[in-house]
């Protein structure tokens, strides 16, 4: 079963009757290696934000709590300074990422799409601290929430088809990405990456979702072992508990790069990494 092929320029096209993509996570990527970019730069960026605002205070005010704090937290600029630069990047980053998915996500998308891309997000953050990867942990994430955003394209303009993929997929036990080159002339990660350039998106985080699935080709590119490990991990630790889960391969190479071994030394990683994920998870369903 085939279908009327993908191309790049229907893919851009489709885009523009999509919400801009959040600006919030533009700004904190222009910022990543700005040496004068602190914690007034950062709130000022959030607070434009009602929703992702609300999430960090409530956070904020939770920590508060537990450090026996008296006064509650109602502006983003205390909550930074208690809760750590780092921190509400990142949650500022999950937030963004997160409303734009669920206002361009048709409503049969499944929840573990958005549950998958926030454990490979988390992955790819903690394994690009505790790798020797000149990666950044903030880039790492945001390419790791936005792995899958092809997946989301296909859903929303193609979706009994890609619905019908996926399906082919399981059944046969083949991964999803060789079943869209045969349908649709393209795979979701290529659809990925032309929309995180018509985004703007930094060159490293092109690639990495460009190749996760494929990573050798691009080693060169710091966030590639990355994601593809993180992905593959994400589903080994089955972080999201979805049908999809399943390990087809991971690249040596890939794992060579990242000077990765997987004896005991591991095991604090592998619990990081599902700790995290299931908090952030569980923190982002939340209504704010």
């Amino acid at each position: 079963m085939t279908t009327a092929a993908v191309t790049q320029q229907e893919v851009i096209d489709r885009s523009s009757t999509l919400p801009a993509f959040p600006l919030v996570v533009s700004r904190i990527l222009a910022t990543l290696d700005d040496p004068e970019a602190n914690t007034a730069t950062l709130a000022d960026y959030i607070r434009h934000d009602p929703a992702i605002t609300a999430r960090i205070l409530s956070l904020a005010n939770t920590a508060a709590t537990q450090t026996r704090r008296l006064s509650p937290v109602h502006d983003i600029f205390t909550a930074t300074s208690l809760l750590g630069l780092g921190r509400v990047r990142q949650l500022a980053t999950v937030g963004g990422i997160s409303g734009y998915v669920a206002a361009i996500a048709p409503a049969d998308m499944p929840l573990t799409f958005w549950q998958h891309s926030v454990a490979v997000g988390v992955c790819s953050e903690e394994l690009a601290l505790h790798t020797s990867t000149a990666a950044s942990a903030s880039a790492a994430l945001i390419a790791g929430l936005l792995h899958d955003i092809g997946e989301l394209w296909l859903h929303r303009f193609h979706g009994e088809a890609f619905r019908a993929a996926w399906s082919h997929a399981l059944g046969h036990s083949i991964g999803i990405e060789q079943v869209e080159r045969e349908r649709f002339g393209v795979d979701h990660a290529t659809i990925g990456a032309w929309l995180a350039g018509h985004w703007s998106l930094p060159a490293d985080i092109v690639a990495a979702i460009h190749h996760h699935h494929a990573p050798d080709t691009a080693l060169d590119q710091a966030l590639v072992p990355v994601v593809h490990v993180a992905e593959v991990l994400s589903n080994a630790l089955d972080l999201a508990s979805r049908d999809e889960n399943r390990v087809t391969s991971i690249s040596a190479a890939a794992c060579a790069r990242l000077g990765l071994g997987w004896d005991e030394s591991a095991r604090p990683l592998f619990g990081r990494m599902e700790a995290r994920s299931r908090h952030a998870n569980a923190f982002f369903l939340q209504t704010p």
